[in-house]
């Protein structure tokens, strides 16, 4: 009954929320990043997400890839605060990470203006942008550690990839720079090198026909948090491919959205 309610709930389109475009929340060495925000009306203050779209690490934007993501945390009750960073090859690990850094910095820094709570931000990442939050939500210290990570089909160890597809795309490449061509680069690029107790809880999302990032990554994190004493879930998408974008096509696959929406009521 209660994912019936929730299902319903996401079907509704009139939820009143105030937008904002093109934000500036960090200039690192002169490059602006901005955000779009969406912040609910009425009194605060309110839960917030960080998203963090994907694009091979080497394209995209804050408006591409993610947007299916909008409407159903709009639909919970979320603020949800959409982020461009630094992309390869220009830039390299751990740029993004740092760009997501500066945007939790920004966010708490302007909690009043956006209305909402600063100790309870969660980060979401799909494809590259799972990558990034799983990485940063592992790595992250004190006041800018997240309280909670959404990883669409991120990936959680860069020698796992190698193994299961035999190399590394040209993308990765150019992503991890010198750290490519070392196991131990590659493991220092990857969340699960940083696992332990105080993880802040994980939820997995991925699909077992995802071509381009294996479904082994999830569990494979999510097991090794367990290990470690930390709290995650993988929500399983049977025959899913990669990219909530074509997930939209198949109403089998539209679980996610409420399942998401109920783990971070539940987390944050």
């Amino acid at each position: 009954m209660r994912r019936f309610f929730l299902l319903s709930l996401l079907a509704v389109a009139a939820f009143a929320a105030r937008h904002e475009k093109d934000i500036e929340f960090a200039k690192p060495g002169g490059f602006s990043l901005t955000l779009d925000a969406s912040v609910p009306e009425g009194p605060g203050p309110h839960p917030a997400v960080i998203i963090v779209h994907g694009g091979g690490f080497v394209r995209g934007d804050k408006q591409t890839f993610v947007p299916p993501l909008f409407a159903p945390l709009e639909a919970g009750g979320f603020a949800w605060f959409s982020i461009n960073y630094r992309l390869a090859p220009q830039f390299q690990h751990p740029a993004p990470a740092e760009d997501l850094a500066a945007a939790m910095k920004f966010l708490k820094q302007n909690a009043k203006r956006f209305n909402i709570d600063p100790a309870r931000i969660a980060i979401m990442g799909e494809s590259a942008g799972g990558t990034i939050v799983a990485h940063y939500g592992l790595t992250a210290k004190g006041d800018l550690k997240p309280k909670a990570v959404v990883d669409f089909y991120g990936i959680a160890d860069w020698n796992l990839n190698l193994q299961i597809k035999g190399e590394l795309s040209e993308n990765a490449k150019q992503f991890l720079g010198p750290l490519a061509s070392s196991a131990e680069g590659r493991r220092k690029a990857s969340a699960i090198a940083y696992v332990s107790r105080n993880a802040p809880p994980f939820l997995f999302i991925h699909g077992t026909k995802d071509a381009q990032v294996p479904y082994e990554h999830s569990p494979v994190l999510c097991k090794a948090l367990e290990q470690a004493g930390a709290r995650c879930e993988v929500f399983t998408l049977e025959g899913a491919g990669h990219g909530v974008g074509g997930w939209e096509k198949v109403p089998a696959f539209q679980t996610y959205k409420a399942k998401m929406v109920e783990w971070l009521k539940a987390n944050l």
